[in-house]
């Protein structure tokens, strides 16, 4: 106690008369009572914008992007003000709250979460077990403005609604809808095409409750690991070198079929052209068969008429030649028959008339009385010579 009896100040405490009760004995300022009036008026027109900003004073300026929630206390009513403009209401039993129904965007991009707009980068895990990632996906959003009355209730006033609805959904759901495909498959367009659409769908079904509508999804291309990419692209060039070969493999098709076509029409117009030919040929050619089968029987009538008039010809120069060889045949056998009556007789008188024809002069080759050679000189036949004389040969007849 003493020493705290030695840290009082001295005279303290003060006397009852001098103890400070106002500002001026604290040594504080005093305004003058002309500047008290002023100061209210300035509190109170501080409270009044105030009121009015906040929407409860009755009046609330809506801008383009905002849309308005009338609440009324007494009956309970939600009105939402569309318009935008400057809105009248009853202050105290009424109370405006402003909502942003501007498109939002929320980002997934980056290594770390920054606020509840932007987020780290979604990656995802393929149906074949490989992983991928969006660099940048970016998903804009908007409040319903006929549901802006439930986003009052469900989020509260204000930014709320931007702060957890979409952010609690967007990363499931892009996964499970991605997810569903292998690396190869993500890397077709059509097939993360078809990913998004399916993602924005399924977003909507779920943020409708709360009053939050998905506008537009804007999927970059998936990065892969270096391996993986070059597998894709690799496997893209083929694709794209199978598709140039379809196309190739077609238009060799299609031209095949024109020119089958073509061939078809050509052939046909030749083969119309020469079946016309050879029936105008055949129809010449029976005509010519008529004619020729008229004059091949003319002929083979005219034939068989000279050949049976030759052959009556012939008969009878037949049956001539007949009876004139009968008529020589049986003269021969008439001297036949008088040969053989008279031979020996008959050949004599033929030797006889014969030799009277020859002249016979006999010239002795040597005056010998045996003489060797005897020759006729001037004998008509000299193969006529009497029996027994020699001949020019050596020989006797």
């Amino acid at each position: 106690m003493a020493a705290d009896e030695k840290n009082i100040p001295e005279g303290w405490p003060p006397p009852p008369g001098k103890r400070s009760g106002g500002r001026k004995a604290a040594g504080g300022f005093t305004p003058p009572r002309a500047l008290i009036p002023i100061i209210f008026l300035v509190l109170v027109l501080v409270f009044v914008v105030f009121v009015f900003v906040s929407g409860k004073g009755g009046i609330v300026d809506v801008a383009d992007t905002e849309i308005a929630v009338l609440v009324n206390y007494v009956t309970g009513d939600e009105t939402i003000i569309t318009t935008p403009g400057v809105t009248i209401f009853l202050p105290w039993a009424n109370e405006a709250f402003i909502l942003d129904k501007a498109p939002n965007e929320f980002v997934m991009r980056g290594k770390q979460d920054i606020d509840f707009n932007h987020v780290r980068e979604l990656s995802i895990r393929a149906s074949d077990g490989s992983s991928f990632r969006f660099d940048e996906m970016v998903i804009q959003y908007q409040l319903i403005p006929s549901a802006a009355a439930v986003v009052l209730q469900d989020s509260g006033a204000g930014d709320a609604f931007k702060r957890n609805w979409v952010r609690a959904y967007a990363r499931s759901v892009l996964r499970d809808e991605f997810g569903r495909y292998s690396s190869d498959e993500i890397a077709d367009p059509s097939n993360y095409s078809t990913a998004t659409a399916a993602s924005k769908i399924e977003l909507n079904r779920l943020l409708a409750p709360h009053g939050i509508e998905i506008i537009q999804i804007i999927t970059p291309k998936p990065s892969f690991d270096v391996a993986v990419e070059k597998a894709i692209e690799d496997r893209k060039n083929a694709n794209q070198e199978v598709e140039r070969l379809q196309i190739e493999q077609t238009k060799l098709t299609q031209e095949r079929v024109r020119k089958l076509a073509e061939m078809e029409r050509t052939k046909a117009a030749e083969f119309e052209q020469v079946l016309g030919t050879l029936t105008a040929d055949k129809i010449i050619a029976d005509k010519n068969q008529v004619q020729v089968e008229k004059t091949a029987d003319a002929y083979m009538i005219a034939q068989v008429n000279a050949g049976k008039a030759q052959e009556g010809k012939k008969l009878q120069e037949a049956r001539a030649l007949e009876v004139s060889a009968r008529k020589e045949a049986e003269g021969l056998r008439a001297r036949v028959e008088a040969l053989e009556a008279r031979g020996e007789i008959l050949v004599r008188e033929q030797l006889a008339e014969k030799l009277a024809k020859v002249n016979f002069r006999v010239v002795p080759y040597r005056r010998d009385p045996t003489p060797v050679r005897i020759e006729h000189i001037g004998s008509v036949n000299p193969d006529l010579v009497p029996v027994g004389t020699s001949t020019r040969t050596g020989g006797n007849r």
